[in-house]
């Protein structure tokens, strides 16, 4: 009787911590240069080269060149909405509020499916099937009124059947249409974009290729909608899976200063009871943006422990700022690291793939891996890039353990050097509030990126969050040890994150034997998170996914913590 007992609290325990796979959907389209991600006209393409790679280095990284309308995307008022002292048409307000002024609550909310399939193809070549305020009213009589927190995605199914690899006909997807040779996605017309902002609804989204329709009513439907702060996906995917009311839905964007929308994942849940109480979260407005934003004047990219590791730095231009030539739009292209502000690190970071010769390591790299194995135990190899990952692995509740006491804890005379958050530290806390449960997202408070993470000073000697502490002029972030994460993994947990630059810390070798502990462990890690002093110890929930791009081991992306 009492191993039964025991038996049902554990699994009571590990239902409130994760969600089952089967209960979270992408709703995201893979980015890379085989599939149609661009739009045609004006955008940069997208570019991933590797930057590092294994041998005769311990890892592998990507510098990637990115626009911001690529793959599944997002629009902030002020793509289309130009600043109110423009003087340019449908100028105001709304057009100075870029993506990182955006509020967190706004990315969550209640999805309403509302299915125009019927209509997929119901239009010329060239034009877009006009969605118009009677088809959300029809959804309103059959389901309910909208109303504030509720997020309308049209549902036509186009992405799930136009999206295909450029060499096995991508082009039907916009190039087709914009040549007039087959019919553009549904979209709404800008009246319908009123509608849903009288109504309350700050957040849409769409199966297909852009928010505005062919053959030239774009502009108007963004500016419709734009005048009341409202934002939207486009891009989106996998609709289908979707009740027409019920799920909680996830926008998960990158987090660009200044930047029209951009690259984003996004997800829903729709396991029931669950969903219910994310949904009443986000309509209370208890959401919590965690990410550090992304900006060319922030110590935004990890530089590597010394000459030869420099990291891509961020650099963010105007691809278009409402110049005539190229039409009344602001958008911005981005150049970073995989590993740029807030971000997920895989096993693949530090696993090579099968196959790869392990004499192709440094002589150095080779006596610091069997160091670790005669340890720990073997290394392996990993295929694990970021596109492939269940995302239900980087949601769970959030159990947020505080180790800021270590900080200012290591000697002057030792440094650089970081902290060390070791196994017994968790240990002490699980005495103090209760165990660990499988599925748990446990992230490390240590208050460092809320201090140092400011903005660049004039001499580059002068940052307090990467060169002081690498040049020993100041005391490195916390990092996690091999034991912490072995003792995470026992519990179940699968994936952590830490409110500092990296989980690896300032010292070279110390941080290789944690990357290769977390690979190990299979331990997924989300760096460079900020603001988890203001969420309660237990009871948050967390969300992060990277942006979907094809291939590579790390990637960016927004975090947000919920308070059901």
């Amino acid at each position: 009787m009492k191993t039964s007992l025991l038996l049902l609290l554990a699994c009571s325990a590990i239902a409130r911590a994760q969600v089952p796979a089967e209960h979270v959907h992408d709703l995201s389209l893979p980015v890379s240069p085989a599939w149609p991600c661009v739009w045609p006209l004006g955008m940069m393409q997208h570019i991933t080269i590797p930057r590092f790679t294994f041998g005769p280095g311990a890892f592998h990284r990507e510098t990637i060149v990115l626009d911001e309308h690529t793959g599944t995307q997002w629009d902030a008022p002020a793509h289309f909405v130009p600043p109110p002292d423009s003087g340019l048409p449908g100028a105001g307000p709304m057009g100075l509020v870029t993506g990182e002024k955006v509020p967190a609550w706004q990315f969550v909310g209640e999805a309403c499916v509302i299915d125009v399939t019927a209509h997929r193809d119901d239009a010329p070549g060239g034009s877009s099937f006009l969605i118009r305020p009677e088809h959300v009213k029809a959804w309103e009589e059959k389901y309910r009124p909208l109303r504030a927190g509720d997020v309308v995605l049209f549902r036509s199914d186009y992405t799930d059947t136009y999206y295909l690899p450029v060499n096995r006909g991508g082009a039907r997807f916009v190039i087709r249409p914009l040549t007039k040779m087959a019919p553009a996605w549904p979209a709404p017309a800008p009246e319908t974009m009123t509608y849903l902002g009288e109504k309350g609804v700050m957040a849409a989204g769409l199966d297909g290729a852009s928010m505005g329709p062919l053959p030239d009513l774009a502009v108007a439907t963004h500016q419709a909608g734009g005048a009341f702060g409202m934002i939207w996906i486009e891009c989106g995917t996998n609709f289908k899976a979707l009740p027409p009311t019920g799920a909680f839905y996830a926008l998960l964007p990158a987090k660009h200063a200044g930047g029209s929308g951009g690259e984003a994942r996004v997800l829903a849940i729709t396991e029931p009871k669950l969903a219910s109480r994310l949904i009443d979260a986000a309509r209370s407005k208890r959401v919590t943006d965690v990410s550090v934003t992304l900006d060319n004047n922030l110590p935004v990219t990890w530089q590597g422990h010394g000459p030869g590791e420099e990291a891509q730095r961020y650099l963010a231009e105007p691809l278009n700022q409402f110049e005539k030539p190229r039409g009344p739009y602001m958008a911005w292209t981005h150049t970073f690291d995989s590993q740029v502000g807030t971000h997920l690190v895989t096993p693949a970071f530090t696993l090579p793939p099968p196959g790869f010769d392990a004499g192709q390591f440094s002589p150095e790299i080779r006596d610091l891996r069997a160091r670790f194995e005669k340890e720990h135990g073997p290394l392996g190899h990993s295929t694990q890039t970021i596109d492939k990952l269940p995302l239900n692995r980087l949601i769970g509740g959030a159990r947020i353990i505080d180790v800021s006491k270590l900080r200012g804890t290591t000697g002057r005379d030792t440094w650089p050097a970081s902290p060390i958050i070791t196994a017994q530290l968790v240990l002490d806390h699980e005495k103090a509030h209760g165990r660990l449960a499988a599925g748990e997202i446990v992230l490390f408070r240590t208050g460092y990126t809320d201090e140092k993470f400011k903005p660049l000073p004039d001499a580059p000697a002068q940052d307090e969050c990467f060169t002081a502490p690498l040049a020993g002029k100041s005391e490195g972030w916390p990092a996690l040890s091999p034991g912490v994460i072995a003792l995470l993994a026992e519990r179940g947990v699968r994936c952590t994150g830490m409110d500092t630059p990296t989980a690896g810390g300032v010292q070279r070798e110390a941080s290789l034997m944690t990357y290769w502990a977390a690979a190990k462990h299979d331990m997924l890690l989300v760096e460079f998170l900020t603001g988890l002093s203001s969420l309660p110890e237990k009871g948050a929930w967390f969300l992060f996914a990277p942006v979907k791009i094809e291939g590579i081991r790390s990637g960016h992306g927004r975090a947000l913590v919920l308070q059901p």
